[in-house]
């Protein structure tokens, strides 16, 4: 992690936390300059709610970004831009991010760019992997491990796949208190965030990616509640297969 100029890809606001909180608070210390780029709004699409809380759609799609707004201020991130597209929905405006990305990495000279692994946590995550891929030639690009299922158990800020190159950061005391505390500003998501540890974080130079191929053997994160009988709006019935098909043939297309 060199960049001065950094462009942190979020897909959902709190990934910016999950992820690499106090690897930008310290980049900042250091001298660097981060800005955030939220993909999505973090909530399913209306219709995938109950049917009791799509009247309060908008309220909950606000309340996350003054959640998202309140910790970006913390760690000292200045947001460029949030987008409406609801949660699971990226990998369907992957030519709008890109284009997104460009116009931010030209108006902001920005010299590196951090993103989610390709990890199988989130569809959205994987998505926002791919689309940093594309710059790899003409930027620094560097993954932040979130969460994943390798090996049937759920980890926390370890790469699926360590290669070596991994920069892990040992966290204080006080960062794991601070991390804990950026955690609990998203009042919105406290249910879906208590897996995550804040004993460390781990970032590394992005590896180099079969987008059509699993992250790991076995299930995804994502993937774990698949079983549930019914349309629940936690759940991401997606298939893995379909995202990644997706994915593939869009990198493909994009690099030719």
């Amino acid at each position: 992690m060199t960049g001065r100029r950094v462009l942190i890809l979020i897909p959902h606001p709190d990934d910016e936390v999950v992820g690499c909180a106090i690897a930008a608070r310290r980049a900042r210390a250091d001298g660097a300059t981060l800005w955030g780029l939220y993909l999505t709004t973090g909530i399913p699409s209306r219709d995938l709610l109950w049917p009791w809380q799509r009247r309060g759609y908008e309220v909950r799609v606000e309340r996350r970004r003054r959640e998202a707004a309140i910790a970006a201020n913390a760690i000292g991130i200045s947001p460029v831009g949030f987008r409406d597209w609801p949660s699971r929905t990226l990998k369907t405006h992957l030519d709008e991010a890109s284009a997104l990305i460009d116009v931010a990495v030209r108006d902001r000279a920005i010299d590196e760019i951090w993103t989610p692994a390709w990890e199988g946590a989130h569809q959205d995550h994987d998505a926002a992997n791919c689309l940093a891929s594309l710059l790899r030639e003409r930027l620094r690009i560097v993954e932040y491990a979130e969460y994943n299922l390798a090996g049937g158990q759920v980890h926390s800020q370890v790469f699926a796949d360590a290669n070596g190159s991994e920069q892990i950061l040992d966290l204080t005391p006080a960062e794991s208190q601070f991390k804990r505390e950026l955690l609990a500003l998203y009042r919105s998501e406290r249910s879906n965030l208590r897996h995550i540890r804040t004993e460390r974080e781990s970032l590394r130079p992005l590896a180099r990616y079969d987008y059509g191929a699993a992250p790991h053997t076995g299930p995804l994160f994502w993937q774990r509640f698949q079983w549930v009988p019914f349309r629940h709006p936690r759940v991401d019935f997606d298939r893995p297969e379909t995202v990644r098909e997706t994915l593939a043939a869009w990198a493909r297309g994009s690099n030719n």
